[in-house]
Formats: structure tokens, C-alpha cells, sequence
């Protein structure tokens, strides 16, 4: 029976991306490596590593079909939850195994379908969730704007990877602040003014 047809290869493989999900939905992409798969799976690093060559391509595995867990659930007051989002996002961004995938993606979503159709799936699902966040911000009145969905994370995400991913550079906490200033004009929530 050769490798590619033996049962135990494919319950192994079945555990370890099990496990790379598990890490990336709990604790994000930085959390993929060889060492914790094998550990979280049961198996030894050299299984993960004869699947998977590069921790990138296993981490491309582990986002198919797995619901990312940024940019869920907005909270009011908008604006601090979604800086912490986007927080969240530059420094996951900004590790190497997270930065080769992001790369990775993109080049390859120009020539691969397969590739092309989750890297598509992953773009729309987080610009509906910035449309969402900013919709609550909007109704409660701490946010006026007239961007659109698609300006929203070209505004917001796209100089973040841009900034990480690119420029391999660090994003401080008032660089996230003019991002969000970049979207439209801010006041505090209802429950900020009632705390004044």
C-alpha cells in the first residue's frame, strides 16, 4: 500500500489539520507551528513535517473551511473593539509564518482557482464584518461616513498588510488610531457622552 493510500497516513493528517484549526481559531496563525500541531494531534513533529513541509503551507491548510475568529461580534462602543481587532490583526500579521501565507496567497490566487476562491471567501467574509461594525457605529450615531464596504478594509486592513506583511515594519497604536480616523468622523457612543 503505498503512503498516499494508507488509512493511518489519513487519520494522521485528518488529526493534524484538526489541530491547526483548533490553534488558529483559539489562539490565531501565530499559533501554527510543527511542534504544537504534533503536540495538539498526538503526533510526532516529523509526521507534521512530512505532510507539511513549511509551517506557511500548513497554516494555508488549516484556514480552509475555518471561520476566522476577527472581526466577529462588534461591540459598542465600535471604535476601541475594532482597534483591538485590527491590533489583533497587525501582530499576527507580523509573524513570519502569517506574513509568508498572506504573500503566499496572494501570488497564488493569480494563477491557482482553488486558491483564488479562498483567498476570495476570506475577503469578502472580513469586509462584511467591517461593514457590520461599522453599520452598529453608524445607528448609534458614533460614526458618520460615506466609504463603502470595500473602501472600509482597503482603508483599514490594506495598510496593515501593507505596513507588516510588505514593509516588515511594526505597527504602533496610533498608526491603527489614523486608520480609523481615515474612515469618517467619530464621536463618542451614546455611553461614553452619558459617562461625561
Amino acid at each position: 500500500m503505498s503512503y498516499s493510500n494508507d488509512p493511518r497516513a489519513a487519520r494522521s493528517r485528518e488529526a493534524m489539520i484538526a489541530a491547526a484549526r483548533r490553534l488558529l481559531v483559539d489562539e490565531g496563525p501565530g499559533a501554527i507551528t510543527h511542534q504544537r500541531v504534533a503536540e495538539l494531534a498526538g503526533v510526532g513533529r516529523a509526521t507534521v513535517y512530512r505532510h507539511w513541509a513549511r509551517a506557511e503551507q500548513l497554516l494555508l491548510d488549516a484556514m480552509g473551511g475555518t471561520d476566522l475568529p476577527l472581526f466577529k461580534e462588534p461591540e459598542s462602543p465600535v471604535r476601541p473593539w475594532l482597534h483591538r481587532q485590527l491590533r489583533q490583526l497587525a501582530d499576527e500579521l507580523s509573524v513570519p509564518a502569517v506574513a509568508g501565507v498572506a504573500l503566499m496567497l496572494a501570488q497564488s490566487s493569480l494563477t491557482d482557482p482553488v486558491v483564488a476562491a479562498r483567498h476570495a471567501e476570506s475577503n469578502r467574509a472580513v469586509t462584511e464584518r467591517i461593514a457590520a461594525a461599522v453599520e452598529v457605529a453608524a445607528a448609534t450615531g458614533e460614526l458618520r461616513t460615506d466609504a463603502t464596504p470595500i473602501d472600509l478594509t482597503s482603508l483599514l486592513v490594506g495598510p496593515l498588510h501593507f505596513r507588516t506583511v510588505v514593509l516588515r515594519a511594526e505597527v504602533p497604536d496610533a498608526f491603527i488610531d489614523r486608520l480609523l480616523d481615515a474612515v469618517g468622523t467619530w464621536r463618542p457612543s451614546g455611553a461614553e457622552r452619558a459617562e461625561r
